[in-house]
């Protein structure tokens, strides 16, 4: 889900700093730094999982994590995201650091998305299978999402973006069920040996 550099119009990409800024200064704000470890490795199992890509116009598709990343973390999904895409921008020049703010919105956004989802989903339906089927529509909304938000800021930089947005995100279907799967299994692993990271009591009191 990189957008190339030169693509966005400059209303997009102010949007995309401003946006990435408040839930990087809101993730920050609720972390907890006994969880820093987590964050930061969890943030190297996207960097890493999102390295291979397949162009598709002006982005490409690939593994992105973000959803199980969202589950996993909540709103510190978003300074782990922006970590991990300077760095790739930064040795690998995929994305770029214009188009940082927005490429760290799409992903991180719709990564608490899912956590908001998953939340709310082992509330409503608890034990394993409840957990279960939180963390398949974690993982997949988090693709989803972000394959909408990229669309959608392709479509408002310019009309002519707008059968690329509509490529890049139908092309993101199939990694839909690839990474609701990767997430639920990762979840109820989880759940096995180290059920605090889920903080499921925690999530009962706070929905």
């Amino acid at each position: 889900m990189h957008i190339a550099e030169g693509v966005l119009s400059p209303p997009v990409l102010a949007a995309g700093y401003a946006l990435t800024a408040a839930g990087t200064a809101i993730g920050l704000r609720r972390l907890d730094y006994d969880r820093l470890m987590t964050v930061a490795i969890l943030a190297a199992v996207f960097f890493v999982g999102s390295l291979i890509h397949v162009p598709i116009g002006p982005s490409s598709a690939h593994l992105i994590l973000n959803g199980l990343l969202g589950v996993l973390l909540g709103w510190a999904v978003f300074p782990a995201i922006l970590a991990a895409l300077a760095l790739q921008a930064l040795l690998f020049q995929y994305g770029g650091l214009v188009v940082l703010g927005v490429n760290s919105f799409t992903m991180a956004f719709s990564g608490l998305v899912a956590w908001y989802i998953f939340r709310g989903l082992t509330y409503l339906w608890p034990g394993t299978r409840g957990l279960r089927a939180a963390a398949f529509c974690g993982g997949a909304v988090g693709v989803l999402g972000a394959g909408l938000l990229t669309a959608l800021a392709l479509a408002f930089s310019d009309e002519g973006f707008l059968t690329a947005a509509r490529l890049i995100f139908l092309a993101h279907l199939p990694i839909m069920l690839i990474e609701g799967l990767i997430t639920m299994f990762t979840v109820g692993f989880i759940a096995r040996v180290r059920p605090e990271m889920l903080q499921i009591t925690t999530q009962k009191s706070t929905v």
